[in-house]
């Protein structure tokens, strides 16, 4: 595998800078939110919107997004995993008052970062990783370094509002991670897999952002999800390198002219990606 290690040096550079930005954002807003959870909290929850968001989970069950169509392109048609996985969006949201939305929000979120930290420290102590190339190494230690500060965030904001910290990992998901884990023998497992977790949590985001109900809140959730489609767009591209046996190609600069056809599409294949992947609100809520 051909690494130019000075300019994957920049990629994570740049990674960092979008995740700062992120992070400012999160510090900033947190003052106003527990102000503003702090009046809420004694708030019933408006009914219309409980109502709008049980549409919306049926709507995707509905449209492809964790329904047939999607479980269908991932062969978990009639298997456990997918029989969860319907039951879930198919159970109408429970909330007392206003905040507690946005409470399961920031918690469901927690619990997906909390899986994705322990899956990349699992992966780095594997030996193809802890003892390869040296900046792969940095760049899966930042990854999981971002993931837990993302963490950290989310369980602020929880809290802020008046709820409880999240600190376990996501149920659903950690099913997944821990039936990969034994197949960890090759960097194209790792690649599916931490993959697999970031399209989980950028789904996620973008399904559950609209159904915040502060635009700070929003802010936040909008910030983080743009490093998790960063690192989902890096993957998809060293993911399809190496199942086309190109991995000589994965090298930053490479050569273009060598490179398959699909290479300038496969990091995003859909102009607007669609939540496919994304846990309800309350999957990972503290119960």
């Amino acid at each position: 595998m051909s690494i130019d290690d000075r300019r994957l040096g920049e990629l994570i550079v740049e990674s960092q800078d979008l995740h700062t930005d992120a992070m400012r954002d999160a510090r900033s807003t947190l003052p106003d939110i527990k102000e503003l959870g702090a009046e809420r909290r004694s708030v019933p929850v408006d009914p219309d919107r409980v109502a709008a968001m049980n549409s919306d989970r049926r709507r995707l069950l509905r449209n492809g997004g964790l329904g047939v169509g999607a479980l269908a392109a991932r062969g978990l048609i009639g298997s456990a995993f997918g029989s969860a996985i319907v039951g879930t969006l198919a159970r109408p949201i429970a909330a007392q008052t206003e905040a507690d939305v946005d409470v399961q929000i920031f918690q469901t979120a927690s619990s997906l970062e909390i899986l994705a930290v322990n899956t990349y420290a699992a992966a780095l102590e594997l030996d193809f990783i802890a003892n390869g190339n040296e900046v792969v190494k940095t760049f899966a230690e930042m990854t999981m370094s971002q993931h837990d500060e993302h963490r950290v965030a989310f369980q602020n904001m929880s809290e802020e509002l008046g709820g409880e910290m999240q600190t376990e990992p996501n149920p659903k998901y950690m099913t997944v991670v821990e039936d990969a884990t034994p197949g960890l023998t090759d960097p194209m497992a790792v690649v599916e897999l931490a993959a697999t977790l970031e399209e989980v949590a950028g789904d996620t985001y973008l399904a559950n952002l609209s159904l915040l109900s502060d635009g700070e809140m929003r802010l936040l959730m909008g910030s983080v999800m743009g490093v998790e489609c960063q690192h989902l767009a890096t993957l998809r591209a060293v993911g399809a390198l190496l199942e086309g046996g190109a991995e000589e190609l994965i090298a930053i600069p490479t050569d273009p002219a060598a490179l398959p056809a699909a290479a300038g599409s496969v990091a995003f294949p859909s102009a607007f990606e669609s939540p496919d992947m994304a846990s309800p609100p309350e999957e990972g809520a503290v119960a």
